[in-house]
């Protein structure tokens, strides 16, 4: 019986140790410089998950909030809103935080932002562990 008890033992440590770790890889961080007179802006940025994940929240200290906005176009005209849910990320597909796509939206943005500051933003998933990225400051190039 010890043997056997044991040998379950031995098999339970193994298992615990192929589980792979939730990670998520980010790139590409970049936000809009702010527009004169104007407290928001837009960042971008492409995000990689090992596994399933959500990005569920951002936030940063150069702004007093920060968004996930998903944008649709209906009828012709263009919106923006927030994502309450977060953004859902693919195991191992890139997603794109993007000009003219779904991006993240700076509200309050508390010193004007100019072309080559820099801001950092905290990442929180659902599962991975957060990250904390530098996004440059700088305008989009054209695609």
């Amino acid at each position: 019986m010890r043997l056997i008890l044991l040998a379950l033992a031995c098999l339970g440590l193994a298992a615990c140790q192929n589980t792979t770790v939730p990670s998520v890889e980010v790139s590409d961080a970049l936000c809009r410089p702010t527009p004169n007179g104007r407290d928001l802006t837009g960042c971008y940025l492409k995000l990689t998950a090992s596994t399933e994940d959500r990005l569920v929240a951002v936030s940063t200290s150069a702004a007093a909030e920060a968004q996930i906005h998903a944008v649709s176009t209906e009828g012709g005209v263009m919106a923006m809103e927030e994502m309450p849910d977060g953004m859902p990320l693919r195991a191992n597909e890139p997603a794109e935080l993007a000009p003219g796509g779904d991006h993240i939206m700076l509200l309050g943005v508390t010193t004007p932002l100019k072309p080559g500051d820099t801001v950092d933003l905290v990442l929180t998933f659902e599962r991975a562990d957060p990250v904390t990225v530098t996004a440059q400051v700088g305008t989009p190039p054209l695609s």
